[in-house]
C-alpha cells in the first residue's frame, strides 16, 4: 500500500492549523488582528475546531476553581455586553506565554502564564473584557484586511519555512496587519472593554495599569534581546510609547466612566491573590502528555517526534529506532554511533561513506550541528539523508518511501521529524517540580535584590520581580505591601 495524497493533504493542513494556532497563541494580550486567520471564510475553519486543535497542543489548567473564577467574571461581562444572550466558552490554558485572544463563534482564551502578571482581579476583567469586544465589536469575523484564507495561510508558511522563529515571523506579519485597521480596532476593542468594566462598577483605569505592565514586559525583553544582538518585534505595534502617555488610549479609557455603575466594586485584588496563590509558574514539565509518536531515550538525553499517527519500534542492540506509518509505505530511522571531530559533512563523506548528497545544507535543530541532503540511489530512488550531532553521539537518518511519486510530499514530514530531535533538558528527566506563585507582605523595608536573595533567585529574576508588581525599571516594594514572588 502507498500514502494516499489525501492522506498527505490532511497531515499538511493539521500541520497549517497547528501553525495559525501557535500565532493565535503569541505574547502578549490584544494581538487581535490575528483572529482574523480564524475567521475568514475560506480557512472554513470552525471555533470549535480551532478549540480542539488548541487542546491537542495545550492542556486547560488544571484547576477548576480558577477556571470557574475565569468563567463567571467573564459571563458578566457577556451580560452587559450587546450580547448579552450569546453564549460564549471560557478558557484558562495551561501555557507560560503571556497571551489572551478571541476566536469565531464567541471563544476566549487565557493563558496561565499571563496570570503571573496580573494583579488584581481589576486587570483581569479588562483583559476578558477586551478580548470580549474584539468578538462584539465583530473583529474577529471581520473582512477589514480583504485577505482569503488561503492567502494568509501561504503567507505565513512562506515565513516560517525553514525557519524556527515563529514569533518573530508572525509578530512581523502581526504588525502588518496592524498597520491597516488594527490600531482602530484595538482602541475600539479598550474603548468598548472599559465600558463593560464600568457597567460592572470596576475603574475603567485598571485596563491602563495592566496595559502598562505588559508594555514593562515588552522592554524589559527588549532590552534582553538587544544585549544578545537579536530583535525582538515591538508589542503589538499599536503602541509606540508607554500606555500611560498614549493620549488616545487615555481618552477612550477614561471616558468610559461615564458609564460607572452606582454599585462600584474594589479592585479585587484579596480575591485575586487567593484564586492564583500556588499558580504555575513558567513551564508545568509535570502536566506534559508527550504526543504517542514522540520516542525519548532517556539515557542518552534525545527524543525526536515522527510523523503524527506513525508508530516506532526501537532496537536497542542496534541503537535503532524505526518509525513508519500503519501501512509501512515510508520509513524514517534513527541510528546512533560515536562521532568524530568532523564536521557533519565531513563524518557523513569521510567516516560513514555516504555517496554525495543532492541539495545539502546544513541544519540546526534546538541550536544543535548537522547536515541533511538526498541521496540518489543507482535505480533513481532517493533517500533523505541526515546526521546531527549531540555530545559524543552521531545520530544518522534516512527517509525512504515505496513509491517515489509520493517521495516529495512525504519527505516535508521527514524533514520537519528530523527538525524535531532536540536534547531532554534536566527538568523533564527529573520531572521537576514546576515554580509557583506566592503572595508575601512586606512588613518592613525591602529591597528587591534582598527579596531575590531571601528567596534564592537569580540577578535576572529581579527585573522580573519588578514587572509583575508594577515596580519596573527602578521601583522597590513599600511597608505593609502585598508582593508576588516565584518560588521552587
Amino acid at each position: 500500500m502507498r500514502i494516499s495524497r489525501q492522506s498527505i493533504e490532511k497531515v499538511l493542513y493539521r500541520r497549517l492549523i497547528r501553525i495559525m494556532l501557535r500565532i493565535l497563541t503569541l505574547p502578549v494580550i490584544l494581538l487581535l488582528p490575528l483572529c482574523s486567520l480564524s475567521s475568514l471564510s475560506e480557512a472554513k475553519v470552525t471555533g470549535e475546531e480551532i478549540y480542539n486543535k488548541t487542546l491537542e497542543s495545550t492542556q486547560i489548567y488544571n484547576d477548576t476553581q480558577l477556571q470557574e473564577y475565569i468563567r463567571n467574571l467573564g459571563e458578566e461581562i457577556v451580560a452587559v455586553s450587546e450580547m448579552p444572550n450569546e453564549k460564549f466558552i471560557f478558557t484558562l490554558l495551561d501555557s507560560p506565554d503571556l497571551n489572551a485572544f478571541a476566536t469565531r463563534d464567541n471563544y476566549v482564551y487565557v493563558n496561565r502564564g499571563l496570570l503571573n502578571y496580573v494583579s488584581n482581579e481589576a486587570q483581569l476583567v479588562s483583559v476578558l473584557a477586551h478580548e470580549v469586544a474584539h468578538i462584539t465589536r465583530n473583529h474577529v469575523l471581520g473582512q477589514e484586511e480583504k485577505a482569503t484564507g488561503a492567502k494568509i495561510i501561504s503567507t505565513i508558511a512562506g515565513a516560517l519555512s525553514g525557519s524556527s522563529e515563529v514569533y518573530e515571523a508572525s509578530m512581523a506579519y502581526a504588525n502588518s496587519l496592524i498597520k491597516g485597521r488594527g490600531r482602530k480596532n484595538e482602541l475600539e476593542a479598550d474603548e468598548t472593554g472599559a465600558e463593560y468594566m464600568a457597567k460592572l462598577g470596576y475603574e475603567p483605569t485598571e485596563m491602563l495599569s495592566m496595559l502598562s505592565i505588559m508594555k514593562d514586559y515588552e522592554s524589559y525583553q527588549k532590552k534582553q534581546a538587544t544585549s544578545r544582538g537579536v530583535t525582538r518585534p515591538t508589542y503589538h505595534g499599536v503602541f509606540a510609547s508607554h500606555p500611560r502617555n498614549d493620549s488616545r488610549l487615555r481618552t477612550v479609557v477614561v471616558k468610559a466612566n461615564q458609564l460607572k455603575s452606582s454599585e462600584t466594586r474594589d479592585d479585587g485584588a484579596e480575591r485575586y491573590r487567593r484564586m492564583t496563590d500556588g499558580l504555575v509558574w513558567g513551564e508545568n514539565f509535570l502536566a506534559k502528555v508527550p504526543p504517542p509518536e514522540r520516542f525519548s531515550d532517556m539515557k542518552l538525553r534525545i527524543r525526536i517526534d515522527f510523523p503524527k499517527d506513525w508508530t516506532h519500534l526501537e532496537e536497542k542492540s542496534k541503537s535503532l529506532v524505526t518509525g513508519s506509518p500503519n501501512d509501512k509505505s515510508a520509513s524514517l530511522s534513527m541510528q546512533g554511533f560515536r562521532r568524530t571531530i568532523q564536521t557533519p559533512e565531513e563524518y557523513l563523506y569521510n567516516y560513514l561513506n555516504v555517496p554525495l548528497l543532492e541539495d545539502g545544507k546544513s541544519i540546526s535543530p534546538s541550536g544543535l550541528s548537522g547536515y541533511t541532503g538526498l541521496l540518489v540511489n543507482e535505480d533513481g530512488s532517493k533517500s533523505r539523508i541526515a546526521v546531527i550531532y549531540y555530545k559524543l553521539n552521531a545520530f544518522l537518518f534516512r527517509g525512504e518511501v515505496e513509491d517515489m511519486k509520493e517521495f516529495e510530499s512525504v519527505d516535508n514530514l521527514f524533514t520537519s521529524s528530523i527538525a524535531t530531535f532536540r536534547p531532554i533538558s534536566s527538568a523533564e528527566i527529573a520531572g521537576q517540580k514546576p515554580k509557583v506563585t506566592k503572595y508575601v507582605k512586606i512588613d518592613s523595608p525591602k529591597t528587591y535584590e534582598e527579596l531575590a536573595k531571601a528567596e534564592g533567585l537569580n540577578a535576572k529574576d529581579i527585573d522580573t520581580l519588578r514587572i509583575i508588581n508594577g515596580h519596573y525599571p527602578s521601583g522597590e516594594p513599600r511597608s505593609g505591601q502585598w508582593i508576588k514572588i516565584f518560588k521552587q
